[in-house]
C-alpha cells in the first residue's frame, strides 16, 4: 500500500537527524533526495572497513564549508581526498589570510580597480590570496628544494604544504590530511596558483620534475588493496571522473553519493548521475548509491551532520 505523505514539523526544534527523516516522511521532491542521501552518507562513514574517496572542487574550500570537509578528513572518515588545484590555493591561503563576505551584484570593474576578487558572492582582497600563497609556496618549495628533492608528487606536495599550516588551523583541509595520513592527490595540479608557483620555482630549478605516476600508483594500491570501496562526489570535474576512473578497475565502487547542480541533458560528466557511471562499470549495478540536485555549500552541512549525529549514536 503506498505510503502516506507526512506533514513537516519543525516545532520542537528537531535535531538534524530528526529533521531528515522527517523530510523523508514527508515525500517532498528534492527534499525526500536529501534524505535517501543522508542514509547512504551515513552508511559509507560508519562502514570502518570500506576505503572512502571524498572528491570535490576547490570554490567550496573558498567558503564555509572547508570546515565541513576538513572535520570528515581529521575525524577519520574519509581515506583518500582527490581534488583540484585551487582547494590547495584556497586552504593555504585561508589558513594565514581571511576571505570576505560580497554579493552577486557588486561592480566587477570596481572591485578590479581595488585589487578585490570576487568569487561568486564572496570577496577576496588580493593581497589574501596571490601573494601569500606565492610567498608561501616559495619558502615551502625553497625548504623541499634544500633538502634534496628534485621530485614532487602531488600526494608529497599536499603533505609539504599541509605541513607549513599551523596546527591551530582546525578548519584546514591539508593539515588534517596530513595529521590524520590521508593522501591528497590533485590530477590537474598546474591549474591553478599553486600550480604557477611550482612553475615559476622551475624556471631556476630545471631539474625538478613532478611524479603524478606515483600519484597515480597510490590511488591503484588503495583500489585493489581496498574490501570495499565508496565515494562521496561533490560538483564535477576531473576529482570526480578520476575517483570513478580508478574504481571501475575493481569493478566499481559498491557505495556512490553525487551532490552537484550539473544538468545531464548536455552529457557532461560533471552532470551525469550515478547510474551512467554503472553502465561504465565505475559504480557496481549492486551499489547503494544516489544523486542529490543542490547547492553543496547548503546540502553538506545539513547532511553531514546529520549523518554524524546518525553515526555517532
Amino acid at each position: 500500500m503506498p505510503r502516506r505523505v507526512e506533514d513537516i514539523e519543525i516545532d520542537d526544534a528537531p535535531s538534524l537527524d530528526r529533521l531528515v527523516r522527517r523530510m523523508e516522511a514527508a515525500g517532498g521532491f528534492s527534499a525526500k533526495q536529501v534524505a535517501e542521501g543522508v542514509d547512504l552518507l551515513a552508511r559509507m562513514l560508519d562502514d570502518r572497513s570500506m576505503t572512502r574517496f571524498l572528491s570535490f572542487p576547490a570554490d567550496i574550500v573558498a567558503t564555509g564549508t572547508r570546515g565541513v570537509l576538513a572535520t570528515l578528513v581529521r575525524e577519520g572518515y574519509v581515506d583518500c581526498v582527490i581534488t583540484t588545484c585551487g582547494t590547495l590555493d584556497h586552504d593555504l591561503a585561508r589558513a594565514f589570510r581571511p576571505y570576505l563576505h560580497g554579493a552577486w551584484d557588486l561592480d566587477d570593474a570596481d572591485l578590479h580597480r581595488r585589487h578585490l576578487y570576487r568569487l561568486g558572492n564572496l570577496v577576496i582582497p588580493e593581497a589574501n590570496y596571490g601573494r601569500i600563497v606565492e610567498r608561501k609556496m616559495r619558502a615551502i618549495l625553497d625548504a623541499q628544494w634544500a633538502a634534496g628533492v628534485r621530485s614532487l608528487s602531488t600526494a608529497a606536495l599536499a603533505k609539504a604544504i599541509g605541513a607549513a599550516i599551523p596546527r591551530s588551523a582546525r578548519s584546514s583541509i591539508l593539515r588534517a590530511a596530513l595529521d590524520r595520513e590521508v593522501p591528497v592527490v590533485v590530477p590537474g595540479i598546474t591549474d591553478g596558483a599553486v600550480g604557477s608557483q611550482l612553475w615559476l620555482f622551475w624556471q631556476d630549478h630545471k631539474a625538478l620534475t613532478l611524479d603524478l605516476f606515483s600519484d597515480e600508483q597510490l590511488l591503484s594500491d588503495l583500489v585493489f588493496e581496498a574490501e570495499r570501496t565508496g565515494a562521496i562526489l561533490l560538483g564535477g570535474g576531473i576529482s570526480k571522473h578520476h575517483a570513478i576512473w580508478w574504481n571501475q578497475f575493481r569493478d566499481g565502487l559498491d557505495a556512490a553519493l553525487y551532490l552537484t547542480t550539473a544538468v545531464e541533458w548536455d552529457g557532461s560528466l560533471s552532470g551525469a548521475r550515478t547510474r551512467e557511471a554503472v553502465s561504465w562499470g565505475k559504480v557496481k549495478p549492486t551499489a547503494r548509491h544516489t544523486t542529490v540536485e543542490g547547492d553543496i555549500t547548503v546540502l553538506l552541512p545539513l547532511m553531514v551532520g546529520a549523518a554524524l549525529e546518525r553515526v555517532r549514536r
